[in-house]
């Protein structure tokens, strides 16, 4: 089988639809397969990083512990867009694990160096 760079991008808040979860499943499976996969969180999807979120008030799974999982599955290209943080005032320390910080040029490059982009 060969191996292709996959590129996912979650672009969506944690909770109100399932397309984080979607995503989150998809680059799941896509790891599964030994594919190399970078997960990116851009625009609202950088709440879904925000740690000790607690969802039980609304009937529904925290997506911190989903998060904790990308790492066992070998995903550790775990990328965060810097212009997205700080449109948001979020800042590094708030954030519920360890992932890198691109500026837009390393998020261009990114995209263009990978074979498939998957945007949710």
């Amino acid at each position: 089988m060969q191996h292709k760079t996959l590129t996912f991008i979650t672009r969506q808040a944690p909770y109100g639809n399932n397309k984080a979860k979607l995503i989150m499943d998809a680059a799941l499976a896509a790891a599964v397969f030994e594919q190399q996969v970078n997960f990116l969180f851009m625009d609202d999807g950088v709440f879904q990083l925000i740690q000790k979120q607690n969802a039980e008030f609304i009937s529904s799974k925290t997506i911190g512990r989903a998060l904790e999982t990308l790492e066992l599955y070998g995903i550790e290209q775990v990328l965060v867009d810097a212009a997205s943080l700080q449109e948001r005032h979020i800042a590094a320390d708030d954030l519920s694990i360890p992932v890198k910080i691109l500026k837009a040029k390393e998020v261009r490059q990114l995209t263009t160096n990978s074979d498939v982009v998957i945007n949710l």
